[in-house]
């Protein structure tokens, strides 16, 4: 396999049977959990890399393709640094924090919302990424005012039941 589609492919996440988008931001999330609790400067690193590298590598799959390639499903590189955007707009690393920019991302991902759907009508390589870019920003916008405004709900541990007892 060539590196730009193995790349494009999320090293293979994109080959997922089912839901391979899905199953690409989850396998971002937790990587990009492991790079914020291993030095907070990893994941913007390592986002920019995915974007720089991802787009490279669209671009090589979409002129290998003259063109005619679209959005396909197996293109999950653009998941993983939409993904990562995500999760930048975190104050704190927490279970719930990155539980809750996964799913809004996935849903502003899936739903293609407001201005996710005007870039993903668009054409070429940069549409192919923007549209997941455009969900991380405003999944990390949300995120980020939760964690400004009301810290309390991202902070939250899932299991507390002492209110039962």
């Amino acid at each position: 396999m060539k590196p730009a589609r193995l790349i494009a492919a999320g090293l293979g996440l994109g080959f997922a049977p089912r839901a391979p988008g899905t199953v690409a931001s989850a396998a971002a999330v937790v990587l990009g959990a492991l790079l914020i609790s291993l030095d907070k400067a990893l994941l913007p690193l390592a986002t920019l890399a995915a974007i720089v590298v991802g787009m490279w590598a669209i671009g090589a799959v979409a002129r290998e393709a003259r063109g005619e390639l679209g959005d396909p499903k197996w293109i999950v590189i653009d998941e993983v640094a939409g993904q990562w955007v995500a999760l930048l707009g975190l104050a704190r690393l927490t279970p719930l924090g990155v539980a809750a920019a996964f799913l809004v991302f996935r849903l502003l991902d899936i739903t293609k919302l407001g201005p996710v759907g005007w870039v993903d009508r668009q054409r070429g390589p940069a549409a192919v990424m923007g549209d997941d870019l455009v969900a991380g920003f405003v999944t990390a916008i949300v995120m980020a005012t939760l964690s400004l405004y009301a810290p309390q709900i991202l902070d939250a541990r899932i299991l507390d039941l002492r209110f039962l007892g």
